[in-house]
């Protein structure tokens, strides 16, 4: 269940960077490192549904995690530039961190699971 709701957050999460970025004019390469990073959070969530182990699992969410903290930088550095606006950045940015903190947790319990087993 906690999945699918952080599948869910993740494309949605995606889908509003993406909208956001088309409105930013001229800083290509800028815009397409914060797409990446933001989209790669959905892209690497779908792909830890297919690991081979827990400890794969765990890998492919601390991947994500990563690209949370990657993404969570570039919002701040278009605000500080800015290019974006900080409430609609806040906005973005308590998102991320909301998925952030549902990595955190499931990476924490997906650890605990192996530690049992052991």
């Amino acid at each position: 269940m906690a999945d699918s709701k952080l599948r869910d957050l993740s494309i949605d999460f995606a889908v509003k960077v993406i909208k956001m970025c088309d409105k930013i004019k001229g800083h290509y390469s800028l815009v397409n490192q914060l797409e990446r990073s933001s989209t790669s959070i959905g892209a690497n969530i779908h792909e830890a549904n297919y690991a081979h182990s827990k400890a794969d699992f765990v890998a492919k969410f601390q991947i994500v995690l990563k690209e949370c903290y990657e993404t969570e930088y570039w919002l701040e550095l278009f605000v500080k530039s800015e290019l974006l606006d900080r409430e609609i950045a806040k906005d973005l940015y308590n998102q991320c961190g909301t998925i952030r903190r549902i990595l955190i947790a499931s990476i924490n319990t997906a650890k605990e699971n192996i530690d049992v087993k052991k």
